[in-house]
């Protein structure tokens, strides 16, 4: 099978939509899903910045959504027709799989970020027969069609917009999870959001749903605008005090904050703006060692870090597509699409901040 997909080459290089060969169908377990969006996360530009880590040349894309129009054995739970969203990829046996934490999985980083699965990977070449890396995050779904396990996919409502959902499976279900499983955000609760992309106004969204009074930080104007938008308490992040503005808006200090920055300066600010045994939490990744301002953390304050939102992505995006439904999780006015083919225009205009979520749609049906 021959289809389009962007191949990276170099940590240096551009992006390049080729002809790639998939060898044969899905095996046990697997579906073949004819992609119909997939978003662009910060996590597959970092790819650039691994240090190597990643394994080139590959197709990224982890935020894909689509078809499905094949499927491999018996037990998939899947059939030909259903529109899926795919998500991370988990080993499915280990202590914290089992246990209904896959986003911890033991072999998480292995699977997802520094290698992918290894059997059947030869299947997937260049045109002229040259390998490719396995599966990113179980999907490499920056293509027109991506091979998945069944494990990783979602069935949805055809009558979503399946182009769009694909961030669903990871930065949406991030932020959103963040609030909803991580801190359990309530009615009356306060929290505080450091970072208005797409992480953080998912989180905002999600907030807002469940009733809590969010404050939300930025330095972009048009994000803090969105943010409002979406009911938060707009702060811009270089306001003088930024802490004690957050107390004060909230009361004497928010019950959560989620920073999605990775700025050591902000992390401190948002621990200081917390109120006592108040819960902190990182899904940015750090590059750097983390200084701690002398009493950021006392009473009782703590930090935790918060990956893919806590969330079993098969019972959070089933929710997250009913509150869209419901005209109370907008995460469509965060998007755009661009045809597959103008991937490298995304990723600049997703650079310089110009869009909070591109979506990437294959064979230029973009809308």
């Amino acid at each position: 099978m021959r289809f389009g997909a962007a191949v990276l080459r170099s940590y240096e290089s551009r992006f390049a939509v080729e002809e790639v060969i998939l060898a044969a169908g899905p095996a046990d377990g697997e579906i073949l899903v004819r992609i119909a969006g997939c978003g662009m996360c910060r996590t597959d530009l970092a790819v650039r910045r691994s240090a190597g880590r990643s394994p080139l040349p590959a197709v990224l894309g982890h935020e894909g959504a689509g078809v499905v129009v094949e499927t491999g054995g018996p037990d998939t739970g899947l059939s030909v027709g259903d529109h899926v969203v795919l998500s991370f990829d988990s080993c499915g046996h280990c202590r914290n799989c089992m246990g209904a934490a896959p986003a911890y999985c033991d072999s998480f980083a292995s699977l997802n970020l520094f290698g992918g699965r290894g059997e059947n990977a030869a299947r997937f070449t260049d045109a002229a027969g040259g390998e490719l890396a396995p599966r990113w995050f179980g999907q490499s779904s920056f293509a027109e069609y991506a091979m998945v396990l069944a494990r990783n996919a979602v069935r949805v409502d055809p009558a979503l917009p399946i182009e769009l959902l694909g961030p669903l499976g990871c930065g949406f279900l991030t932020g959103a999870g963040a609030v909803v499983n991580s801190f359990g955000v309530g009615p009356g609760d306060t929290i505080a959001v450091f970072g208005a992309g797409a992480v953080g106004l998912a989180a905002v969204m999600a907030a807002t749903a469940a009733g809590a009074v969010t404050v939300a930080v930025d330095r972009h104007p048009e994000r803090l605008a969105l943010a409002e938008r979406f009911r938060a308490i707009p702060l811009h992040a270089a306001s003088a005090g930024l802490s004690d503005r957050i107390r004060r808006l909230t009361d004497g200090g928010a019950r959560y904050a989620l920073d999605t920055t990775g700025s050591a300066q902000l992390i401190n600010d948002a621990l200081r703006a917390l109120r006592p045994t108040g819960h902190l939490g990182l899904v940015a990744r750090l590059h750097t060692a983390l200084p701690l301002e002398p009493g950021a953390l006392d009473r009782g304050r703590r930090i935790s870090h918060i990956c893919e939102g806590d969330a079993v992505p098969g019972l959070l995006i089933p929710r997250l597509t009913g509150l869209w439904q419901a005209g109370r999780f907008p995460f469509d006015q965060l998007i755009r699409t661009y045809p597959l083919a103008d991937i490298n225009e995304a990723e600049r205009d997703c650079d310089a901040g110009r869009v909070v979520k591109p979506i990437l749609v294959p064979e230029g049906r973009n809308r």
